[in-house]
């Protein structure tokens, strides 16, 4: 059989091999133009995937199947070691100033229960080539060394008290609800012996014992050669030549040479999952169910998790067909689960969401459930199967189910457009831990639309015996999380009394011990990288990077100057020119090649008083889900408006702002086939104009919102996103929700009033449509766009002195926000070198990195600028000893103001370079160009390529500059007569923090989540 199936031959066609490369697959889809080839070395086994096609970024996925039978967190602690320096190159973070040097934002991987993947994204192909066989050798011959395991897995610091990167990162998750009911599940599921039992990031009393030479040995076993698949997705100068070149000539030779050839199944080797007990498997024979405490102060809800046997892993349309029919049931608000138990006024759950595991012999079905009402939890899942009865006995919607495959289908092109072959990265991943060895099952996983071609014949009978032979017949595991506030305060207890056991178990002298052992890792790793091996990986040319092309044109209407200088002769100007007359409002129009149309209009909030903001979480909430009157008198109940947009469209958005930008207007997204052009402008009208106000509508808008705050308030990143300028804000909105509620039942005329109000304040005049439409508004100014520093109360515009710390029992480490002021404005001329200066810190491998996550202290830590705001933050994230990671960063920004800590010209090289990914990322797709070019003139004023221009500046900055900046504006961070602080952080942390901040000089409040804030808060 040939190895290349389907489609039209491509260049690539011609050869089957190269080198040590043999193809074994090659599958050219006829629904896209990426062509995915898969090659695998006679010699050594590595295995070759590359994806096809144009686009401006190269990106890698590194895939090493790994299988752990404990919970020692082995997979994952490895990741992070690997990034630690290899044999040719045995520096701490290397692989990272060398892919930021060829147009890429650093590296970055993930640990899932059957693989590890490696990932890097450059803008263009050159830096991809350089980085990929020093990324090679990290994987396949990382150092390990202790010093790396102490910094970056576990280590004791000298207070006492456990610390370290995934120890941190940990902390933060392993006493969560849904890790701690996803462990019980995988326990109850998966029989012993299996290595699907096991929690892969490593449970926190494991990583305590774990030790390096474990570590070691288990990427002896796993990282091999024949083990490892690269998967390459984007263009390449040579298309897969250029890529095997590399490989043969530059990563070949360091394998054999290392001993690993031995072909793709060396003696004795067994492949991870498909060919262990861990495919030793059966079905589900009986429901079983248990029960999760988690810790949570509030007890009014709880969560579950179902879990169905699905079908084979290689049975794709039986696959399909099942995520089909999930999103029949859930998707929507008129879907049949979402009426029964969401859309109610006393909802029975805030979501039912259906997902899918794919593991060997067989995939799982998981089904979530979130926000339950305690007194419901028990007899949950009996109400469900009834409910799966009830549908099977009543049949299936067929025209609906035909809307949802047409609809799934429009999305995977949208998808496909935006994000090409990455959207296959997935399937691909999968196909190498289970698919066939020969390639044979790879066409079959990506050929999708074959599928829904298919299921549209399918008939009502097929369905119902779909439904009824995988949720009705076959019995299931339950795990129910059930909130305990007993937990919260034992688990802290816990804690305490084993830091103290641990401390006095040291004594004095262990305590200093460890922090030598500390100071020593610490000092090995700040070992400089020789300047000449930084300096031999070229930068890129930006002249090599392609730039998606887009054509726009503005009608101003009133109230606004053009910002676009777009020629009138040019093809798109003339097309609009000779469609009709003029319009009177603003109206931009960004033409990229796209087979889809975006339309996205914003609306002033310029106008909306105090006492209406917080009405606008529910507005949004039930924005597409209100009956409509239409222009000609008919009126759609709610169900019909919903079905109609789903049979109309890609999808639809409701929101403040684009990106969490610009969150003083009300964003509404549509987003429709070309062919629909016309339908998706109608639609805009009639749910800005049209939309009835119907109280039980609201109500069960409010409801859900209502159902949904306990279980996002147990976030610790959620909590910290609280905004001084934002009554959507989750604390607020805890408050606001249920008296919106109670007074939606006792005078709901006001209530509707509030609304009516809200929509005249907000829609009144809006600039994005057209005349045969909107033209009944006539002809008046455009509204301002308000930008958020005109929102902050005295607190924001002076941000001083004060702390704020939030205690939340559902954490272990800590979340913090120092905020300052920063520049204000989109083309503030000193917004260049403060943008360079903030890639020199933030860069992966960079000075906050080494100081903060290097030495163990918190998972993550970067310093953001919020232009439109006018603030400057220093965020941390899951920090183990957020105090000491503060007084670290102190210590360094303060070093390289005052010289005692170098600035290298290789550092400053890297992040300019750095920041070329990150402007052509935001314009990587057809879709992104064209909302950036609206970005940039419509809501900023800006120049169409202004990003482009800004690359040129960026070049220019110089060390001077960068040391400005960070005298300016990143030093009064570390200051209380300069800044603010949030804090979001476990109980037993609380009183520590409390102490260090106010040693700043820092004025403290503590408060719990449930606690009443003194207006709004900043962060």
């Amino acid at each position: 059989m040939s190895p290349s199936l389907n489609g039209s031959t491509s260049p690539d066609d011609a050869f089957t091999s190269f080198g040590n490369f043999d193809l074994v697959q090659r599958v050219n889809l006829d629904y896209t133009d990426v062509v995915v080839s898969k090659w695998q070395s006679r010699v050594t086994g590595l295995t070759l995937v590359h994806l096809d096609y144009e686009a401006p970024l190269v990106n890698g996925y590194f895939v090493v199947g790994t299988e752990i039978f404990n919970d020692s967190g082995c997979p994952h602690t490895l990741e992070h070691l690997v990034f630690m320096g290899s044999e040719k190159y045995p520096y701490k973070g290397i692989i990272d100033h060398l892919a930021n040097r060829g147009f890429s934002n650093g590296t970055n991987a993930w640990t899932d229960n059957d693989h590890t993947a490696y990932t890097a994204s450059t803008a263009g192909e050159q830096g991809f080539l350089q980085l990929l066989p020093i990324y090679l050798d990290h994987i396949l011959y990382p150092t390990m060394t202790k010093a790396s395991f102490l910094t970056e897995v576990h280590h004791i610091n000298p207070k006492g008290e456990d610390a370290g990167v995934v120890y941190s990162e940990m902390q933060g998750r392993q006493n969560t609800s849904g890790d701690l009911m996803a462990l019980r599940s995988q326990r109850i599921l998966y029989p012993p012996g299996s290595a699907y039992r096991s929690e892969t990031g490593g449970l926190m009393e494991a990583l305590r014992v774990l030790t390096v030479e474990q570590i070691r040995e288990y990427h002896g076993t796993y990282y091999v050669p024949h083990n490892l698949s690269l998967i390459v997705t984007g263009k390449l100068s040579s298309g897969t030549k250029s890529l095997l070149s590399v490989v043969q000539e530059k990563v070949e030779p360091s394998i054999i040479a290392h001993g690993q050839n031995q072909g793709p199944r060396p003696q004795g080797w067994k492949r991870p999952f498909t060919e262990t007990a861990s495919a030793k498997r059966e079905h589900i024979k009986e429901i079983a169910k248990e029960s999760v405490e988690f810790p949570e102060k509030d007890e009014s809800q709880g969560e579950l998790i179902i879990t169905y046997n699905g079908p084979p892993t290689t049975a794709f349309l039986e696959r399909k067909a099942l995520d089909i029919l999930s999103t029949y049931l859930t998707s929507s608000p008129v879907a049949p689960l979402n009426k029964e138990y969401v859309e109610i006024e006393s909802p029975l759950c805030s979501y039912i969401y259906f997902s899918e595991d794919t593991r060997a012999t067989m995939v799982d079905l998981p089904v979530y459930i979130g926000s339950v009402p305690t007194e419901h939890l028990d007899g949950f899942d009996e109400k469900l199967s009834a409910s799966f009865r009830r549908i099977v006995e009543e049949g299936i919607d067929m025209t609906r189910i035909s809307m949802v495959i047409n609809r799934d289908e429009r999305q995977l092109r949208s998808k496909l457009e935006s994000a090409k072959g990455d959207t296959f990265s997935g399937t691909v991943i999968t196909d190498f831990l289970y698919g066939a060895p020969d390639g044979s099952d790879l066409h079959g996983a990506l050929d999708e639309i074959k599928y829904y071609n298919i299921l549209r014949t399918w008939t009502g009978s097929q369905w119902k015996e779909l439904l009824k032979k995988y949720f009705v017949d076959r019995p299931y595991i339950v795990v129910i999380g059930k909130p305990s506030a007993n937990l919260a305060e034992q688990l802290e207890k816990d804690e305490k009394a084993r830091l103290d056991a641990q401390v006095e178990n040291l004594g004095p002298e262990g305590l200093a011990n460890v922090e030598k052992e500390l100071e020593a890792a610490k000092a090995e790793h700040e070992l400089p990288i020789p300047t000449e091996i930084l300096t031999s990986f070229p930068v890129p040319d930006v002249k090599s990077i392609s730039w998606i092309p887009v054509e726009s044109v503005q009608e101003v209407g009133r109230g606004r100057d053009v910002t676009s200088r777009a020629s009138l002769q040019s093809k798109l100007a003339k097309h609009i020119k000779s469609d009709g007359d003029p319009l009177s409002m603003f109206v931009q129009y960004d033409h990229v090649k796209s087979d889809f149309v975006g339309i996205h209009a914003f609306f002033s909030l310029a106008n909306v008083p105090d006492e209406l903001r917080p009405y606008m979480c529910t507005y949004l909430a039930a924005f597409f889900s209100l009956p409509v009157k239409l222009e000609n008198g008919e009126v759609l109940n709610h169900e019909e408006v919903v079905n109609k947009l789903d049979d109309q469209t890609v999808s639809y958005e409701a929101a403040l702002g684009l990106s969490d930008k610009v969150t003083e207007a009300v964003r509404i997204s549509l987003k429709v086939e070309t062919s629909q052009y016309e339908s998706a402008v109608t639609w805009l009208r009639d749910l800005v104009w049209g939309a009835v106000f119907d109280k039980e509508r609201l109500h069960v808008s409010a409801a859900k919102l209502a159902q949904s705050l306990p279980e996002m308030k147990r976030d610790g990143s959620n909590v910290l996103s609280v905004r001084l300028r934002s009554a959507g804000a989750i604390l607020p909105q805890a408050e606001f929700v249920p008296k919106l509620i109670k007074d939606l039942q006792e005078s709901p005329a006001e209530v509707i009033a509030a609304f009516e109000k809200l929509r005249q304040c907000s829609l009144e005049r809006p600039r994005g449509t057209w005349n045969d439409k909107f033209g009944h508004l006539g002809e008046s100014a455009l509204a301002p766009v308000r930008l958020t520093y005109e929102t902050l109360n005295e607190l924001g515009k002076n941000p001083v002195g004060k702390a704020t710390i939030v205690s939340l029992p559902t954490i272990e480490s800590s979340f913090v926000n120092h905020t300052t002021k920063g520049i204000q404005g989109f083309d503030h001329p000193e917004f260049p070198a403060l943008r360079v200066t903030l890639e020199v810190l933030n860069a992966a491998e960079s000075y906050l990195w080494r100081s903060v996550r290097g030495a163990g202290l918190a998972y993550g830590a970067y310093v953001s600028i919020d232009r439109e705001a006018g603030l400057l933050s220093f965020s941390l994230y899951r920090s183990s000893d957020s105090m000491e990671a503060f007084r670290e960063v102190n210590k360094v920004v303060s070093g390289l103001v005052d010289g005692s800590i170098e600035l290298e010209a290789t550092t400053l090289d890297a992040a300019k370079s750095s920041i070329v990914y990150g402007v052509a990322k935001d314009v990587a797709t057809a879709g992104r160009a064209a909302i950036n070019s609206f970005t940039n003139q419509a809501l900023k004023g800006l120049p169409q390529d202004y990003n482009l221009q800004l690359l040129e500046k960026y070049q220019a900055v110089t060390k001077d500059d960068v040391l400005a900046s960070l005298r300016k504006y990143i030093l009064p961070l570390f200051d209380s007569a300069s800044s603010i602080v949030v804090v979001v952080t476990a109980p037993s942390k609380v009183d520590q923090i409390a102490e260090g901040l106010t040693g700043f000089g820092f004025d403290v409040e503590k408060r719990n989540v449930g606690g009443r804030p003194r207006g709004r808060w900043v962060v």
